[in-house]
């Protein structure tokens, strides 16, 4: 059981969450990941394109303790961490890197399970815990687990088969957007409605 801790950044107007929520194929998500019990962590762009393909591009960031996370990181022209990181943004972001911040933080738990055999990893995720930087409400999801499966194509799954026996059905669900919306309630949010009731119904 690993701990986890996230930090996403969107600009003022939110273009990140709201490019999701409207549908947007091409998208980008942009986040420093740290894996707490290693001490690692990264900067890290996600980019899903028009065929549903994620590509990810990240670079280490020294110094940056999850326990106690800064909430000034600032990548205008010139800054301290522009100097570090702009090269690599300007690479690799499509947003204008000056007008990021941190919007939302995330913390959870992970057990990791790979099947080398079937070429299949799946992730457990639990304790999630979601504060927004902005409104300053938080959310917590004690009691639920998130199951990520990820496979080799069309291969069958042992696990897949388990889920579907037990009447659990695939959910869309972004730990950014759902955290989002689940801590604004002035934000637009109507395309996650039905997820977040459901996400209500198994916490009853």
């Amino acid at each position: 059981m690993a701990a986890y801790y996230t930090v996403y950044f969107d600009t003022d107007g939110r273009d990140m969450f709201l490019t999701h929520h409207n549908g947007v194929l091409n998208r980008q998500k942009l986040h420093i990941r740290s894996y707490v019990d290693s001490g690692l962590s990264f900067l890290e762009v996600k980019t899903k394109n028009n065929h549903r393909r994620t590509r990810k591009r990240r670079i280490t960031i020294n110094d940056f303790d999850p326990t106690r996370p800064r909430y000034d990181i600032s990548f205008a022209s010139g800054s301290p961490d522009d100097l570090l990181f702009g090269d690599f943004l300007t690479d690799n972001l499509r947003f204008d890197k000056a007008s990021v911040s941190e919007q939302l933080e995330n913390r959870f738990s992970r057990i990791t399970l790979v099947n080398r055999k079937k070429a299949e990893r799946l992730t457990i995720d639990s304790s999630l815990e979601f504060r927004n930087l902005r409104t300053g409400n938080t959310k917590k999801l004690d009691d639920q687990v998130i199951i990520e499966l990820k496979r080799d194509g069309l291969t069958e799954s042992p696990i897949l088969e388990m889920l579907r026996q037990l009447r659990i059905h695939p959910l869309g669900f972004s730990k950014y957007c759902m955290g989002t919306a689940m801590t604004d309630p002035g934000i637009k949010q109507n395309r996650f409605k039905s997820r977040i009731r459901d996400v209500e119904k198994i916490l009853l």
